[in-house]
């Protein structure tokens, strides 16, 4: 009796050891949003994939989802989100992930319909669209601000009531920032929106009327985990190949200067 026992329960133990192996040494789940940051993710897991580290990208097509999927522990990793955005989003939400290490910058610009080619020819009136999400939405209006347009009573973290003189009475509109590319050419004059929306849509990141600065910028886009997995070595031999040169070579090569590395 005891035999069959031993029989019944081995597969059963068998397994469980299978499997507890392979949870151990899954694949490193890496949530991206499309554009720029899906590019980059796909090039660092063919280094990945050399160095066996195996590597599954998740791809977003919002600014929301990506740091519920990684607080609930869908995903390992995520690259597409600054640190202001990111703190708001702990700040309002309660997650327990922080930044691991920076990424890339995606400078902010201001974008005009085809008629608009500088900044003087934008007329009173225009309808300007900016990212409704907090900080982006702070970002860009102080980009509107340091291009001459407007003027605010707070720079930290300014939202649209902020706003002390609008001398063109610019109306401005808050929307949802993967639909930016597509309003601007449908019902608005210009719009602020960053550089990755702008690779995704196929548009021109040097037809922007107005950059921000991107020297010290705040808005380095960051690798964000969970905080109890800050010390896992997947994690961090992932890190390793990312702010690899060859990784920095391909940035450079691939976006020219739209897309930089900020490591």
């Amino acid at each position: 009796m005891h035999f069959l026992r031993l029989f019944l329960f081995l597969p059963l133990l068998l397994c469980f050891l299978a499997c507890s192996k392979k949870d151990e040494h899954h694949a490193l789940r890496v949530g991206v949003t499309n554009g720029p940051h899906a590019k980059i993710a796909e090039f660092v897991m063919e280094q990945a994939r050399m160095k066996n580290l195996p590597v599954e990208i998740v791809y977003f097509d919002d600014f929301i989802q990506p740091n519920v999927a990684l607080d609930a522990g869908e995903i390992d990793l995520n690259i597409y989100q600054h640190q202001p955005f990111l703190d708001e989003q702990i700040q309002s939400r309660g997650y327990k992930i922080e930044s691991m290490a920076k990424a890339i910058l995606l400078p902010l610009g201001l974008y005009g319909k085809e008629s608009i080619k500088n900044i003087s020819e934008i007329p009173n009136e225009a309808k300007i669209l900016i990212p409704v999400d907090p900080t982006n939405g702070a970002r860009s209006l102080i980009l509107l601000e340091k291009a001459g347009l407007l003027s605010l009573k707070n720079h930290s973290n300014p939202t649209l009531f902020d706003i002390q003189s609008n001398k063109k009475n610019l109306k401005l509109v808050e929307v949802d920032a993967p639909l930016l590319p597509r309003l601007l050419k449908e019902d608005a004059d210009l719009a602020v929106i960053n550089a990755d929306w702008i690779i995704v849509a196929g548009m021109d990141p040097k037809k922007a009327l107005f950059t921000e600065d991107a020297k010290n910028s705040p808005y380095v886009n960051v690798i964000a985990a969970r905080i109890k997995d800050k010390n896992n070595p997947q994690i961090q031999q992932f890190i390793e190949i990312y702010q690899s040169d060859s990784v920095k070579n391909f940035i450079a090569d691939t976006f020219k200067g739209a897309v930089m590395a900020a490591w």
